[in-house]
């Protein structure tokens, strides 16, 4: 003859299945952001933020940065103005330099 779980066992599986089924759920929104982020990644990779078309990369002052030839927007990823920013800083300070001794 079986034994009937209890009351208390059968909540306790009920639960233990509830949470397994939620991770689950969980793992598969997960999964579908990811995988929505990267198709939204791929569909605008290179593209102008501001009018859709092809960007291409240029050197600017050493620095790699994305323009857009249709509406001649320039683009900068993390660190770039840093970088330009750096660059300019340099030679204006060379330069001051340079016309104080000659100023």
């Amino acid at each position: 003859m079986p034994v009937k779980p209890s009351e208390k066992e059968e909540e306790y599986f009920l639960r233990l299945e509830s949470q397994r089924l939620k991770h689950l759920a969980d793992e598969r929104v997960k999964e579908l952001k990811k995988k929505e982020r990267d198709e939204l990644k791929n569909l605008h990779w290179m593209h102008c933020p501001k009018c859709g078309q092809q960007l291409e990369t240029i050197t600017i002052k050493a620095v790699e940065v994305d323009r857009c030839f249709h509406c001649n927007g320039i683009w900068l990823d993390e660190g770039e103005l840093e970088k330009l920013a750096t660059t300019e800083a340099k030679k204006k300070n060379v330069v001051s330099s340079l016309l104080k001794i000659f100023g």
